[in-house]
């Protein structure tokens, strides 16, 4: 019998996280089906910073690499959170940490989902990012890992992100891959199934054919299979999500620090993004051409930062998703299937959450699926996006007016569904019960995520949360013994922490 074939065309990033855990579920399944990647070293390829979230720290466990040698060799460094700068107003900031303070063994579960942690820091005025032991160290350049005995070891049980080069983290996934064959050329054209439409091969320029039985279209922005030649149509959020350019550079690293999280900094047109690596800041200013223009832009960046900087690419963007991720036997992973700002990490997290979904509830040996089972699949796919979409447009609702931007932000870019949110979280705190369920155990965004942006753009009201909590003592009782905990316990957890570059040196040295 013929063995079974998938085709990945992409070698990027989204291109080898796909070929690696597919390649790894087929491994465990011991299913007859070979995997392909087809990538070209005739396209060049930009190292362009960019952060995780944990889940990727969750993968690499999972794939059985190790966590040390890739932070050595993709020069990439400890996310810990986000740090928000002048998005309530100018001179504001608040820091988005990714640990959960919820979720701990000295909590019961009972109430591991009830955010009520938070809901107490809000009526006592108190900061709900001061409940994470990454507040403390993303506050002093640390992360949580400790020295004893000469050995590096995890300082508690929250796992962290990473921010990277995505070439480095493609040609190291590349290196790590067991099992998957390369093919290094261009494809010029397709053969498809004149009675099915299915695709049965790509054809290089050199006239070869590459068949295959299902095809993963990791392409990028070139959409090669599921747009130009499947013909699904991209659905743009460019009406709610308002810049649509993005300036990139890279900086040094200054006073011999190198930050444990992600900086997002409001800028009068935009905002700024700026995600440091072993060896440099990775940085971009996304912002709107319809208030300023290329050359304003840098000239804004760099009164921002006091310094010249010498752009790598000023490209438009068209943020959105594609109406049908999966259509035929073509499945669109990463840059091909959505594109949103760089806010929240969610591209890389996107891509793992989609081939998850697909290995789980679609994976057969027969790689034959039905029309029901796609259409589910992108169901889901389409309201995760959008979900995404709504959770950064939460991060629009701004106190600022200073600029025809943020005017225009304010007037035009809010959703009906963020003014909704807000809305319903005026009468009550948000809860779980807001977020209907929607990947059955996949990583999705909810409470967690949203409580953060809400308490720092002062969306929250300290006397609801407070009336919350006297209706339930006993549960009043537990957060402010349980918070009084944290705060010495995570105080003398980040004093027996290491700095983050002398961290990153050792693993080097």
């Amino acid at each position: 019998m013929k063995r079974k074939k998938i085709v990945v065309l992409g070698g990027g990033t989204a291109g080898w996280l796909t070929a690696l855990m597919v390649q790894r579920h087929i491994t465990d399944k011991n299913a007859a089906i070979d995997v392909v990647v087809i990538e070209s070293s005739k396209i060049p390829t930009i190292g362009v910073g960019e952060g995780t979230t944990g889940l990727f720290s969750i993968l690499l466990k999972q794939l059985g690499l190790n966590e040390f040698e890739f932070l050595r060799e993709t020069n990439a460094t400890i996310k810990l959170g986000i740090r928000h700068r002048d998005w309530k107003k100018t001179g504001s900031y608040y820091d988005g940490p990714i640990d959960n303070p919820h979720f701990s063994e000295n909590l019961p579960k009972s109430v591991q989902t009830t955010d009520f942690l938070y809901r107490f820091a809000i009526s006592e005025g108190n900061k709900l990012s001061d409940l994470h032991l990454f507040q403390y160290l993303m506050n002093e350049n640390k992360v949580h890992f400790v020295e004893k005995e000469g050995e590096l070891l995890l300082l508690g049980s929250a796992l962290s992100a990473y921010h990277f080069d995505n070439h480095l983290v493609a040609k190291y996934l590349k290196k790590k891959s067991k099992g998957v064959s390369v093919i290094d050329t261009k494809i010029s054209s397709v053969k498809r199934n004149n009675q099915t439409g299915n695709i049965e091969a790509l054809i290089d320029e050199s006239g070869h054919a590459i068949e295959g039985d299902f095809f993963f279209d990791c392409s990028g922005f070139h959409r090669k299979l599921i747009g130009q030649e499947l013909g699904v149509k991209w659905k743009s959020y460019q009406d709610t999500l308002p810049v649509n350019r993005a300036m990139t550079f890279s900086l040094s690293h200054e006073n011999n620090e190198i930050s444990p999280f992600t900086q997002a900094w409001a800028q009068k047109n935009g905002w700024m993004w700026q995600i440091p690596t072993y060896d440099r800041i990775g940085a971009g200013y996304v912002y709107d051409d319809r208030f300023t223009t290329p050359d304003k832009a840098q000239q804004e960046i760099e009164q921002t930062l006091g310094k010249s900087i010498q752009p790598l690419a000023d490209i438009k963007i068209n943020s959105g998703r594609i109406e049908q991720t999966w259509k035929s036997n073509c499945l669109a992973i990463g840059l091909s299937s959505s594109f949103m700002e760089p806010l929240e990490a969610t591209s890389i997290h996107s891509t793992i959450v989609m081939v998850q979904l697909f290995l789980r509830d679609n994976f057969n040996e027969k790689l034959d699926f039905s029309a029901a089972e796609i259409e589910q699949y992108n169901s889901l796919v389409a309201r995760k996006v959008d979900d995404y979409r709504d959770f950064i447009n939460m991060h629009y609702v701004s106190e600022r007016r200073d600029s025809e931007f943020w005017r225009a932000v304010s007037q035009d870019y809010i959703l009906d569904t963020t003014k909704e949110r807000l809305k319903l979280w005026s009468k009550e705190m948000p809860s779980i019960s807001h977020f209907p369920p929607l990947l059955s155990g996949l990583a999705h965004i909810e409470t967690q995520l949203y409580y953060p942006v809400l308490d720092g753009l002062g969306l929250l009201d300290a006397n609801l949360a407070r009336q919350e909590l006297i209706n339930d003592p006993k549960l009043r009782s537990m957060a402010r013994q349980y918070s009084s905990f944290l705060s010495h316990d995570n105080r003398e957890a980040c004093n027996a922490a290491y700095g983050h570059k002398a961290f990153l040196d050792k693993l080097h040295a």
